[in-house]
């Protein structure tokens, strides 16, 4: 009795010392990554062919994504032609600027991505975005590859 009494005691404290060391270890590590937008965009984002009269692939900017509640502001997700992110743009129009109008926490689906650098340039309007404004590109690719990807 006291032999079975001895090993119910000694797996529980084995289970307890178990809990007790993998509790920190559960503590440190790092939560589940979200949905990998380097080769696909989150879901809630759709192609802008699909929302406004522009080609599947935009030269100089790639196939696009956005989440239609963040328009005309972004983020676009702009993919190549091998489907991989290489840049983050957001359209902001000139009478937001004009306006003196402040953008805050724009891009957080992108938080943690790694930058090459930014180009600004502005945009007379188009399909989606029909008043003047400016591109804010944010690229996470070199501007050799831009030029050698984004055709």
């Amino acid at each position: 009795m006291m032999r079975n009494g001895n090993s119910l005691f000694v797996r529980c404290r084995g289970t307890i010392a178990g809990l007790a060391l993998a509790l920190p270890l559960a503590m440190v590590a790092s939560p589940a990554p979200a949905a990998d937008i380097t080769t696909s965009p989150p879901t809630s984002f759709k192609k802008v062919s699909s929302l406004v009269k522009l080609p599947d692939f935009v030269p100089g900017l790639g196939t696009l994504y956005v989440d239609p509640a963040t328009l005309p502001i972004g983020p676009f997700l702009g993919y190549n032609h091998q489907g991989k992110l290489v840049n983050i743009t957001y359209m902001v129009p000139l009478k937001d600027l004009d306006a003196h109008k402040n953008f805050e926490t724009l891009g957080e689906v992108a938080a943690g991505i790694k930058l090459n650098h930014t180009d600004i340039q502005y945009n007379p309007g188009h399909p989606g975005v029909e008043e003047p404004h400016y591109h804010i590109v944010q690229w996470l690719i070199s501007p050799a590859d831009v030029q050698a990807q984004m055709k």
